[in-house]
């Protein structure tokens, strides 16, 4: 190194004043930082292993926190959708703290399926309300019917369940439809004179438009019968056979029914004696289509309707003293006044909510135990027909679904 004059220092002493500058320099910057006063060397090393640390610790960080949250509402829409039970969504719950947050999304709620939320009525609590609640918040109409279910009968708070399944009507879901019809042909939930006829039969030709096959079956019925509309008998066969006919569709479009194809399609006289449903070891279904040589599997039955059945039969098979249930196992329904359903007029043995639960009924069990007697008393020691709503005649029904 040489100075302006062309003289030059001895190199030791050149190295050594360098040192002495950076050392100056490097004890101000860790004095101004708050670090302590080391050599220059040591700092640069220590500088290098907070930048290997670093790189270490983002090369370990876990991919699952780079992807957006919209894709991973999107994936939990498609697991609550298909999940198979309560539990295959709450595990997802549980998994972490950011799937907890974006499981509860509004979106990831309403496009769950039924079974996600199909808790059963042994496990019935609080929590189990709440949980169910969340589901019908967020906009989910299964949900919001489930739980309107729920709690008009089995919960007897009639207006809040009353709502829940208007908010699902309102968006066009078929079921609440015709439970709202079923409540307004009976006037479930007040008296006698809170019947409305014309509003059941619009609410029921409504489920029936969107392909409901038990509305379809009432107001094949109504029609018939004159009930809340005038009467076509030619019509209301329509319906019927259009019913009989979208429900061994409903059948042939399962790949898992249970039964081979040619059972629905064989006629065999010596197992449908008079159309009558086969006993003992022969195959469980509903002949409804007996004329037609086709022996259908019962239909399944709705999770809301299975949770009131087994609501009713923890307690006893009773909603309270002197209420009865809809004889229709499949149904679940109760009254909620004395001598809201009607009766069958044949052997008084039976009762059922509505005229589609009969004829399913009746083609399901009831046509082989049902006997005529002379005189037939009630629970409570009246005789005849209920006063309500009268008797429902099995065997004229019998025709009506055969047409």
């Amino acid at each position: 190194m040489r100075t302006r004059r062309g003289l030059s220092y001895p190199r030791g002493a050149a190295v050594n004043a360098c040192d002495t500058a950076a050392g100056k320099r490097t004890a101000t910057t860790s004095y101004k930082r708050g670090r302590p006063d080391i050599a220059a060397g040591d700092y640069l090393v220590c500088r290098k292993k907070n930048r290997l640390i670093s790189t270490q610790k983002t090369r370990e960080t876990d991919l699952f926190d780079s992807l957006p949250d919209d894709l991973v509402i999107s994936i939990l829409c498609k697991l609550s959708s298909s999940a198979s039970c309560p539990s295959d969504f709450i595990n997802v719950l549980l998994t972490c703290k950011r799937l907890n947050g974006l499981g509860l999304h509004s979106l990831v709620l309403s496009k769950a399926s039924p079974k996600t939320f199909a808790v059963k009525a042994k496990n019935w609590s609080d929590s189990a309300h709440r949980f169910l609640k969340l589901f019908a918040d967020a906009g989910n109409v299964e949900a919001c019917y489930t739980l309107g279910m729920i709690r008009f009968y089995c919960l007897q708070n009639r207006g809040s369940g009353a709502s829940l399944m208007a908010k699902a009507a309102i968006s066009s879901y078929a079921p609440a439809l015709y439970s709202l019809a079923v409540i307004q042909f009976n006037g479930s939930g007040g008296s006698k004179s809170d019947k409305d006829l014309r509003a059941g039969v619009a609410l029921c030709a409504r489920a029936a438009f969107l392909g409901h096959i038990d509305a379809l079956r009432e107001l094949g019925h109504c029609l018939q019968d004159g009930y809340g509309v005038r009467q076509n008998v030619t019509e209301g066969r329509r319906f019927l056979v259009q019913a009989n006919a979208r429900e061994l569709a409903a059948v042939l479009s399962k790949h898992n029914s249970g039964l081979p194809s040619r059972t629905w399609f064989s006629w065999n006289p010596h197992a449908h004696p008079n159309h009558r449903h086969p006993t003992g070891n022969g195959p469980s279904g509903c002949p409804l289509l007996s004329d037609f040589g086709c022996n259908v599997p019962a239909p399944e039955s709705h999770p809301a309707s299975r949770f009131m059945t087994e609501w009713f039969a923890i307690r006893g098979g009773s909603s309270g003293s002197g209420l009865r249930l809809c004889s229709h196992t499949g149904c679940g329904r109760s009254e909620t006044r004395k001598h809201e359903f009607r009766r069958c007029s044949v052997c008084g043995a039976v009762n059922y909510c509505s005229r589609a639960c009969q004829a399913l009924d009746w083609k399901l069990r009831h046509k082989e135990g049902c006997a005529p007697v002379e005189r037939w008393v009630d629970e409570d020691g009246e005789g005849g027909a209920d006063g309500d709503d009268g008797g429902v005649d099995g065997d004229d029904d019998d025709v009506m679904i055969e047409s």
